[in-house]
């Protein structure tokens, strides 16, 4: 089994095991709309403990019990829109990703309230289950959505400024309440754009790759203090790049 097939069943397996606590699981708060889950600290050493057979000595960075960045690392969330989950809201998902020398090479999401696995390897392509998937093609920001994800690292004024650019430039704008599944939907065409200015790297690494692998632009995420700190973020279609990233105010990679 190769990385991909192997993050790819791993997704698979950690979203069976959170579905099965899905809207029964009782939550708290690590701090402001934070919420955490018992299910959320299980699938997350589940995970663990799966990663450290197949791989032994390789690291590992989870949001809920931490770790270090290294040349091989694998990023995990193991339930990303937790408040979702908890509410029993059918919008989480299970993201994993492996990097190497700082950038994601491999990266599976999980969709278990829809049995679907979304996945990508650099230079591979993004796939939906069994099908390639594609960047929206809209050319015209006035057709154009885009999901703002909301961090409390950030000012609220700050985020409000910033639904006030995306909507006078002409587009819808969304917020669901899950960044892997936001970058999911920019992967697949679904919408045209997903930014936050502050997201965590567990959030994020699988997602970033699925959407340059189907085609799209994404910001240097990884670079400074990204993987261990964070950064803001943009992912993009292609078509509307540029366009996207002067509203939003986050360079493009390049």
């Amino acid at each position: 089994m190769d990385r991909l097939e192997f993050c790819r069943q791993l997704a698979r397996d950690a979203g069976a095991l959170a579905l099965e606590s899905f809207g029964q699981a009782a939550s708290e708060l690590k701090g402001r709309h934070d919420v955490v889950t018992a299910a959320d600290r299980e699938v997350e050493r589940f995970i663990r403990r799966e990663i450290a057979v197949r791989y032994p000595g390789e690291a590992m960075i989870g949001e809920e019990e931490g770790g270090s960045a290294a040349e091989r690392v694998w990023i995990v969330d193991p339930i990303d829109g937790t408040a979702n989950f908890a509410r029993g809201i059918a919008h989480w998902c299970v993201s994993i990703a492996y990097a190497e020398r700082g950038s994601p090479a491999v990266g599976a999401i999980a969709e278990p309230c829809r049995g679907i696995v979304y996945s990508a390897a650099r230079g591979e392509g993004a796939w939906l289950g069994g099908e390639l998937m594609r960047v929206s093609d809209c050319t015209a920001l006035e057709g154009a959505t885009v999901e703002i994800g909301w961090s409390t690292r950030r000012p609220v004024e700050a985020y409000v400024a910033l639904v006030d650019r995306v909507l006078r430039a002409g587009c819808a704008f969304r917020r669901v309440g899950s960044g892997a599944l936001g970058l999911v939907d920019v992967a697949a065409g679904r919408s045209e754009g997903y930014c936050e200015l502050h997201i965590n790297a567990w959030d994020c690494a699988a997602g970033l790759l699925l959407v340059e692998e189907a085609g799209g632009r994404v910001n240097d995420f990884f670079a400074g203090e990204g993987m261990a700190a964070g950064n803001p973020i943009i992912a993009t279609n292609a078509a509307l790049a540029d366009a996207l990233a002067a509203v939003i105010g986050i360079p493009l990679k390049t």
